[in-house]
Formats: structure tokens, C-alpha cells, sequence
């Protein structure tokens, strides 16, 4: 099931209502003014952890609007996914959390992300 809407994170429809162009042989995102409003702000997010390493303690790895473990959901394109550099490893679980940090809109990413949170840290 989705994750309920909150009032204190952002959206993953606000996220996800994200337009597309194809240049060359790439796909970029074209975002939507609210969504380019993010940029460079605090912001919160809540999401299903998705290990980028080994290890009970994450630094760097994505947060995804569904679970992993979710045999019916199906996994979104870079529009579900934020990606977290953490201030402080976070301990990794099968439940969703919440960060905080600087969230960055990426038009042209070489890893194809949309989103990314810098300095972020777990909010309880």
C-alpha cells in the first residue's frame, strides 16, 4: 500500500508528476514550477529505504515510495526514488522513515536521478 499522505513531508504525487524529453539518446526530466521551488531547501522526506552497501547503516542510499519487499508494487522510474547522502548513518530497516536536508532538483544528472538530499539526517 502507498504510504499515507502527511502534512509534514513532501508528497511522492508532487515528486512523481514529473514530464519528460528526449534529447539526443537521453530521457530529462522537465519539472513543474512547484517542483523546481524545492531546490536548495530544507525538506522533508518519508520513504522505504533501499541500500546503496553492505551493512545495518546507511550514508549514502535511495528512498523509494514503495517497499522493496512489496510483491504487487510496482517499482516507479527516477520520479519514486530520492536519493540520501546522510550527515550521520542512518540504521537501515524494512519500515519507512523520514529525512531532513537540503533537497536538490537535478536536471541533468549523470546517474539519472531527479532528487537528491544532501546533509540529511533520520527525524523520528
Amino acid at each position: 500500500a502507498p504510504l499515507p499522505q502527511r502534512s509534514d513531508v513532501l508528497a511522492w504525487s508532487l515528486l512523481t508528476d514529473v514530464k519528460t524529453r528526449t534529447e539526443k539518446n537521453r530521457v530529462l526530466p522537465v519539472f513543474t514550477m512547484n517542483q523546481l521551488a524545492l531546490h536548495q531547501k530544507t525538506q522533508r522526506v518519508q520513504g522505504f529505504m533501499m541500500p546503496l552497501g553492505a551493512g545495518e547503516r546507511q550514508i549514502h542510499f535511495l528512498l523509494s515510495a514503495v517497499p522493496l519487499t512489496c510483491n504487487f508494487c510496482t517499482p516507479g522510474g527516477p520520479e519514486s526514488m530520492v536519493e540520501v547522502r546522510a550527515k550521520e548513518p542512518v540504521r537501515y530497516t524494512q519500515e519507512p522513515v523520514i529525512v531532513q536536508g537540503r533537497f536538490l532538483v537535478l536536471n541533468d544528472d549523470p546517474y539519472g536521478m531527479y532528487y537528491r538530499i544532501t546533509d540529511a539526517v533520520s527525524v523520528k
